[in-house]
């Protein structure tokens, strides 16, 4: 079993590093996602105490106080960070510019799936994963 500081990868390349006890996350740990995004938890035999989910692109998730994309400011958070565009040009995803996706293909976050061939790859059209 893992015990005290360890650093593991799970099948999904979600890394978690931080305290382990008995083989689970037990203490102060962060999992890694393979989007750039992070959570940072204190752990209890598995479970989370207490944690904060970070986005690839910076912002912080806080349920207590969440106001992107709400219903009152539907702006993305790079339209928080860096202004709007004047009208007539609208920013459609949070990523600007935006990412090419081939005809018939679908955004899932970390590139595209093609239902065709039932793979997903990321956005410099490198394999990812069969769905």
């Amino acid at each position: 079993r893992m015990e005290g500081k360890a650093e593991y990868i799970l099948p999904t390349d979600t890394r978690y590093v931080g305290e382990m006890k008995d083989g689970m996350f037990h203490g102060e740990g962060t999992l890694y996602f393979p989007s750039g995004s992070r959570y940072d938890a204190i752990w209890e035999k598995g479970l989370v105490v207490k944690g904060r989910y970070t986005f690839s692109d910076g912002l912080q998730y806080d349920a207590e106080n969440w106001h992107y994309c709400d219903s009152y400011d539907r702006r993305f958070y790079t339209e928080i960070c860096h202004g709007l565009k004047p009208a007539g040009i609208s920013q459609l995803t949070n990523m600007d510019p935006p990412r090419i996706i081939p005809k018939g293909c679908y955004d899932c976050g970390d590139g595209f799936y093609n239902p065709a061939t039932r793979v997903i790859k990321d956005y410099g059209n490198r394999f990812l994963r069969n769905a």
